[in-house]
């Protein structure tokens, strides 16, 4: 044997909020679109990603911890509302389904 294995490997990334590796598609990316964090659901928006689990506490974590300004390498305020709402309405989508 050559010591390849024939799993495929899956991207990881680093969560900005509990600092936990994971897979890429088990992650959410988020933008900056001015002053405000936007979440990018297919992975096509231009910029600089950050990546959170979509988890109300990870976001919370990232943004108590300020780690959206540090990802971003900006200075000021982000707004993490839209976020916030998009994982909601996701946590809210998820319930309700059968």
């Amino acid at each position: 044997m050559s010591g390849r294995t024939f799993a495929r490997l899956r991207p990881e990334r680093t969560c900005v909020g509990c600092r936990e590796r994971a897979a890429k598609t088990d992650l959410l990316r988020i933008v900056v679109v001015g002053d405000n964090c936007v979440p990018d659901d297919r992975g096509t928006l231009p910029g600089r990603g950050a990546y959170v689990h979509p988890a109300l506490v990870c976001l919370d974590l990232a943004v108590r911890r300020r780690a959206f300004l540090r990802a971003f390498k900006v200075k000021g305020p982000l707004d993490a509302a839209g976020v916030r709402r998009h994982m909601q309405d996701a946590q809210e989508a998820a319930q309700t389904a059968p």
